[in-house]
């Protein structure tokens, strides 16, 4: 299959080129294209073998429900049987942004993108990008990441590239996403809405918004099966194995001093500060602060490859904020974890 690849500057929209990407989506077909979080892998919602075609590019098991993408609120109505209060007051308050709302479905999207389930994830999308498709194309547009099951999301065009080229129809290049980990889920089927998976939007931030938010006990317990799109299968692993390392720089750089030999080169991911002070074969600093980590997050992750590197050692990150999300991917993609405090 050859794959169209459109450039476009997300400031100031080729149209044309938006409109061919739409045309394929109307079609049947899949087209990666970016949004505020990662790139999202798209195909007609309501067309079985459209949905089927990302499965079968990502090589994703069919048992995995997807989340939809709508440009409006409006859409959104058209793909749910109830829309309680609660979301409605988190999709008044906290989109277009990177936030998916579990809702009761009304059966519209193919039983491929639900897996089954009687609940849909929607989104609402903030880049301008996006949004120009969705609007163009005037279909809900069923998204997971565009990438292979398994590998990291990607955060840019030639992520996307180097993984699906020759398995999709389009490709929509909008520069690199911003956010850098998925949105976050809520389930507002309940009367307190609960954290299926943490994301763009925090908790603080739902709280802030609608009162008393819960988690997902799933989060915390490996023993449980997740409820929400993307998270029942391992993710976001690297090409060579991963540890998390928790404590000082000293307590990092003595891990890295242990492992490493001449036959064992060590790279390492950390916050600036800390990358500052260890010495190792590669070392990849992520970001002053946990948006900018989140941010590069995924792209570390991906340029570690078999042959640089035999281990990578990452840093371990406070849970506030976005750092919830980000130490969600990392413990799903690390192969170990070592408390050197």
């Amino acid at each position: 299959m050859q794959t169209k690849r459109w450039t476009i500057q997300p400031e100031k929209p080729d149209y044309q080129a938006i409109r061919d990407a739409a045309e394929l989506l109307r079609s049947g077909r899949t087209v990666a294209f970016p949004t505020e979080t990662v790139y999202g892998l798209g195909a007609d919602a309501t067309n079985k073998a459209a949905v089927s075609g990302i499965f079968e590019a990502k090589g994703r098991p069919e048992d995995n429900p997807l989340i939809v993408h709508v440009a409006t609120k409006e859409r959104l109505h058209g793909l749910v049987s109830a829309l309680p209060p609660v979301a409605e007051k988190l999709l008044d308050t906290l989109t277009p942004g990177p936030l998916t709302v579990v809702l009761p479905s009304n059966g519209i999207c193919a039983g491929n993108v639900t897996a089954g389930l009687s609940t849909i994830g929607v989104r609402i999308p903030e880049h301008p990008v996006a949004r120009e498709l969705l609007k163009a194309c005037d279909i809900p547009v069923a998204a997971p990441s565009a990438n292979i099951s398994g590998k990291p999301s990607p955060t840019t065009a030639d992520h996307v590239w180097e993984d699906l080229h020759g398995k999709i129809a389009g490709l929509v290049d909008g520069g690199p996403t911003g956010v850098g980990v998925e949105s976050t889920v809520v389930d507002c089927t309940q009367d307190i809405p609960i954290v299926l998976r943490p994301g763009g939007i925090t908790k603080e931030q739902l709280e802030a918004t609608v009162g008393s938010v819960m988690v997902d006990p799933a989060l915390a317990n490996t023993t449980e099966n997740p409820k929400a799109p993307g998270m029942k299968y391992t993710h976001y692993a690297p090409e060579v194995p991963m540890w998390l390392v928790a404590g000082t720089p000293e307590n990092i750089q003595a891990v890295i001093d242990t492992e490493r030999g001449p036959q064992k080169r060590i790279g390492v991911m950390a916050s600036t500060e800390t990358a500052d002070k260890l010495k190792a074969d590669r070392v990849i600093p992520l970001g002053s602060n946990l948006r900018e980590i989140a941010a590069e997050l995924y792209d570390a992750l991906r340029i570690f490859k078999n042959g640089d590197v035999d281990l990578i050692v990452c840093e371990t990150f406070p849970q506030t904020d976005i750092g919830q999300a980000i130490m969600n991917r990392l413990e799903k993609a690390a192969a170990s974890y070592v408390d050197n405090e």
